[in-house]
């Protein structure tokens, strides 16, 4: 969308120069004309510029009042811009739609292009589609096309413990045999992952065709769902709860424009960290070397210039690595950006903060959520989770539900009425394993990631996610919900709608999202639905079963006695504390 001459941003990057190995093209902000600004360090965009970033000629919005500036992002180091305009962003919901899509976009990349990705697990058998290929075909054939196919996977733990060490081996070893290269990743604290989930497609010379996809789903087993949510032929093993093939309910982003070079960015960055692979692990290092496995990282093509802008969207690109010993050269003090956007973000909150997440479990986040409710007497929030967590047994389970009985206990101390909880079952009324990481804060302000709301993905594991500010205004009642200035936004309105509207089972189109647009009549309407469905369940489910997905969620009670040993085990297993020992006494992330 065309912007006027004295509004236009074009992109926001990082001026100082870089490695001559990386490739990096300079970026820059244009505003009237072009100046060239740094994306972290001393001084925010706002001051560089004299005046302040906004959103486009469809009113005045800083983009300062809801993004983190170069300095609030406290990481003065790393090369990723402080945001990215003139992008285009379309939340991918469900698996297989997101799989059907990279399978175009790989398909048709031919020799010289870059194929870059991360991940926390990878299923070299995981078919894309029904028909295939499966993950290891297509980045293979790729490879073998000439594609430069590079990728990260986390080391993961032991298969016994049900994780995914040999499954992230093999995907490797395959795409290696093909003549890309794939690093066994294991630079985290201990007990701690990478979760990221980032694939990037740049074409040298095509910067049109450039796109980058990133979010909450895995290139593995069970994440090839679609809308009617009967679950992946090809599962995961998990709670006996969700079945034999459990329902997923995943969300990823595509991106097109100017982020697209700070993805490039980020996955360079962790590519090119010197420290070694198996740093913190003697024994694992010892296995790989006997093994035979990659254990240092070949060279990377240059990195072509970032593509022209596409569209109406910034981006911000948020990250959490952890403050480590030997610390990563790229986030010397580890790096919580996403921590501090979504602080910055829930604090502007006035109306309705709408989430999707695996596990809202952390004391922490609860607070956060707690004094936005206490501070805005109408402001609502509305939370999607899984019914069960995703393992049984007696040991597992306890850790998981006292972390989520907490932190809604903080949420409902602080505003009963106005803390709606749901999790989703399908038509079947089999429970669906809420997998997707989002959040809406008054139709503004909406993040798609790979990071869940709990300290263990804002401070110990590596997370990587995307807030997304539209600058066209949204133009169904109420325009403006938080009565601040922002206007409702059209990306954060309608993925907040098309998520309800799956939710409870209302038209694609949007012929029927009449009483969804107001928060306080969504609110009404999707809280009426859940307890209808509820009732139905507990009548004998007589007569028609109501439309809509969601029940009122109410996590189970635990006696005094299991609480005693599960939340200690909680806090320092399941929802460890990745900050250094400064941010840890302040309080500060």
């Amino acid at each position: 969308m065309p912007a006027t001459p004295s509004t236009t941003i074009s992109s926001t990057v990082s001026s100082r120069p870089r490695p001559a190995s990386t490739g990096c093209a300079a970026r820059s902000v244009v505003m009237d004309s072009v100046v060239t600004v740094a994306s972290s360090g001393g001084r925010s965009l706002s001051q560089t510029l004299g005046g302040t970033p906004h959103l486009g000629n469809h009113g005045f919005v800083p983009l300062t009042n809801w993004f983190l500036t170069a300095p609030e992002r406290d990481n003065d180091v790393s090369d990723i811009p402080a945001w990215a305009t003139g992008n285009t962003a379309e939340p991918l919901i469900h698996g297989a739609t997101y799989f059907d899509r990279l399978v175009t976009a790989v398909e048709e990349m031919s020799e010289g292009d870059h194929l870059f990705f991360t991940d926390w697990r990878g299923d070299p058998d995981e078919r894309m589609r029904p028909e295939g290929p499966t993950v290891a075909e297509l980045f293979c054939q790729a490879a073998k096309r000439g594609v430069v196919v590079k990728g990260l996977m986390w080391r993961s733990h032991l298969d016994k413990l049900q994780y995914s060490e040999e499954e992230n081996r093999h995907l490797g070893e395959a795409i290696e045999e093909a003549g890309g290269e794939v690093l066994l990743d294991q630079r985290v604290r201990p007990g701690g992952s990478h979760h990221q989930k980032l694939v990037v497609l740049r074409h040298p010379g095509r910067p049109e065709r450039d796109v980058a996809f990133a979010g909450g789903i895995d290139l593995c087993h069970s994440r090839r769902d679609d809308a009617d949510h009967r679950g992946d032929p090809q599962a995961v093993r998990m709670s006996a709860r969700y079945g034999d093939h459990p329902p997923w309910h995943d969300v990823q982003l595509q991106l097109r424009g100017p982020v697209v070079g700070a993805l490039d960015t980020s996955f360079r960055e962790r590519w090119t960290d010197p420290t070694p692979l198996d740093s913190h692990s003697p024994i694992a290092w010892a296995r790989d070397k006997m093994s035979g496995a990659d254990l240092s990282a070949g060279e990377l093509p240059p990195q072509p210039p970032d593509p022209s802008p596409t569209g109406p969207h910034a981006v911000q690109v948020l990250r959490t690595y952890p403050s480590l010993r030997r610390s990563q050269p790229f986030a010397p003090g580890g790096e919580r950006t996403i921590a501090r956007g979504y602080t910055k973000a829930i604090k502007r909150a006035r109306r309705l903060i709408y989430l999707e997440d695996q596990y809202l479990w952390s004391g922490e986040v609860a607070d956060l959520f707690a004094e936005a409710l206490t501070q805005s007497p109408d402001l609502h929030l509305i939370a999607v989770v899984p019914r069960y967590p995703d393992v049984d047994g007696k040991l597992a389970w306890p850790p998981n539900q006292v972390g989520r009985a907490k932190a809604l206990e903080v949420c409902r101390r602080a505003a009963g009425d106005r803390v709606h909880v749901f999790d989703v079952e399908n038509h079947e009324s089999h429970p669906v394993y809420v997998h997707a990481k989002v959040c809406v804060v008054d139709d503004v302000w909406a993040s798609v990631g790979s990071d869940n709301f709990n300290r263990r993905s804002w401070t110990h594991d590596s997370e990587l996610s995307c807030a997304v500010l539209d600058e066209t205004r949204d133009a169904r009642p109420p325009t403006d919900p938080a009565g601040l200035g922002d206007g409702a936004r059209v990306f954060a309105r309608d993925l907040r709608l098309r998520l309800l509207r799956e939710h409870l089972d209302r038209a694609t189109d949007g012929s029927e999202d009449a009483d969804l647009i107001d928060p306080a009549d969504a609110v009404a309407a999707v809280t009426a639905h859940a307890q209808a469905l509820a009732d139905w369940h507990e009548g004998g489910e007589v007569g028609p079963r109501p439309p809509g997905r969601l029940v009122p969620h109410e996590p189970e009670r635990l006696s005094r006695l299991t609480r005693l040993w599960a939340i200690p085990a909680y806090r320092l297993i399941y929802d460890p504390d990745g900050r250094s020992r400064r941010h840890r006494r302040s309080g500060t992330w």
